[in-house]
């Protein structure tokens, strides 16, 4: 059952993150511990296809012009240490949830219900003021550490938000981010020896590859920007609704 269902549910996660420019490392660690895979293979497992299938959404949104560097560099120079030290803070377990649900169940409903005013016409983007950057990917960083999330679930609603760029060109930066911060996280598994995949990745990686080829082409030349935000903020909801499962079992 296992050897059909679980890269069904890989590809369909490939498909849907990758058109918002995500990884789905949350959706495929979810999946596999469904079916009982041990964690050292489920961890390394899904790094790994978060890195190609983040990898693969946001060359298809490069290419596709909606790529732009000061949307990604200046938030990655503050986020990568700040998640180092996020790492090293131990939160109490009311303090984590509370954190954690607040700001993605604030995030889901805001994507998913309304709209932004980077999908009217005559919009133009804010310029990204350094500092602005600076701090926001250090915030970023501290939460992705503290909560064991991905930069990439935050950055992009706040480029939305803050109207430095539109949908398409969050899920690029989105892309990009998540790419870069999961390598980091899989020289770190190679340096300690704690990489551990073999043949069972392989062929959930190849699944992960096809979603990821046709969930990017999706978001990038079939989704409207108001496609995209809705995509994501279901993405987001899938999340909330999730963990809020998981917390209260």
């Amino acid at each position: 059952m296992s050897s059909f269902l679980l890269p069904l549910l890989v590809f369909v996660i490939a498909t849907l993150y990758s058109s918002v420019g995500f990884g789905g490392a949350s959706g495929y660690l979810i999946a596999m511990n469904f079916f009982g895979i041990p964690a050292d293979v489920m961890s390394s497992t899904a790094l790994v296809l978060n890195i190609f299938v983040a990898s693969i959404s946001f060359v298809n949104y490069a290419r596709a012009g909606h790529f732009h560097p000061r949307l990604l560099i200046p938030f990655l120079i503050t986020s990568i240490p700040a998640a180092f030290i996020g790492g090293t803070i131990k939160l109490s377990e009311q303090t984590y949830t509370t954190l954690l649900y607040a700001v993605l169940t604030y995030l889901a409903i805001r994507m998913v219900l309304f709209p932004t005013l980077t999908e009217k016409t005559n919009w133009t983007p804010r310029s990204v003021p350094l500092w602005a950057a600076l701090l926001t990917g250090a915030v970023i960083g501290l939460l992705s550490g503290m909560i064991g999330i991905g930069g990439g679930i935050f950055l992009s609603p706040i480029i939305i938000f803050m109207q430095w760029g539109d949908a398409k060109q969050a899920a690029a930066s989105a892309g990009g981010f998540i790419a870069i911060n999961s390598i980091s996280g899989l020289i770190g598994r190679f340096a300690n020896d704690t990489f551990t995949m073999g043949e069972f990745g392989i062929s959930l990686l190849v699944v992960g590859l096809l979603g990821a080829l046709i969930g990017s082409q999706l978001g990038v030349v079939r989704f409207s920007g108001a496609g995209v935000r809705r995509v994501l903020g279901t993405i987001l909801s899938i999340a909330v609704i999730t963990y809020w499962m998981a917390y209260l079992q």
